[in-house]
């Protein structure tokens, strides 16, 4: 077992990946609810656009901070030097490649799921009729899904980085924490005790 597999955030925010599933059926009702008003290539983009941009644009740009849970976040100036290296791999080349790759996955799945909204279309009394109502959680829940899908691919890039690699990776510097990445919530000293003693 490598060394920094000792890291909860890691397993957290791996195990993140068992929503997608979720958020993609809810996406589904929601296209399946009501009358489409849009033509279908337009309602795909929308809901492609909304769901995919700002989650690919993040991961790109400010990739997601990882020693966040919820609404809690470890101060930057809190991170040892091995999670320190670990940030350091999220802003790989790499790492903004898969997340191009991972955006035109979901792509593809939207594209199947909107082709499959006829098959439900037996239970349509039991859903919501407003199909503006049905497009807006469609979305959401894609934004959802892409969020869940994004994290736990650009976390198992490095849980799967050689021990040695990790080791000879620069620490960032605390500096640039806040700036280079996305920190949600409130920011705290700690949040979890270590899976092993250091």
């Amino acid at each position: 077992m490598r060394s920094f597999w000792s890291e909860p955030f890691l397993w957290i925010h791996l195990a993140g990946l068992t929503a997608v599933p979720i958020f993609l059926g809810i996406c589904f009702l929601g296209l399946t609810a009501g009358e489409p008003i849009l033509p279908i290539w337009l309602e795909i983009f929308l809901v492609a656009v909304v769901g995919i941009t700002p989650v690919l644009g993040m991961q790109i740009l400010r990739p997601f901070y990882i020693f966040s849970i919820l609404a809690l976040a470890i101060k930057p100036e809190q991170l040892n030097e091995q999670q320190r290296r670990l940030l350091s791999q999220f802003k790989t080349k790499v790492n903004r490649v898969v997340a191009v790759l991972a955006a035109v996955f979901m792509l593809l799945v939207l594209i199947q799921i909107y082709d499959a909204t006829p098959a439900v279309a037996s239970f349509a009394p039991f859903l919501p009729q407003s199909h503006n109502l049905g497009l807006m959680l469609a979305c959401v829940a894609f934004l959802l899904g892409n969020l869940f899908l994004q994290i736990p691919v650009s976390v198992a890039l490095v849980v799967l980085t050689d021990e040695a690699k990790l080791a000879a990776t620069e620490p960032y510097e605390v500096e640039r924490i806040s700036q280079d990445f996305t920190i949600p919530g409130w920011r705290v000293n700690k949040i979890l005790p270590p899976m092993v003693e250091e």
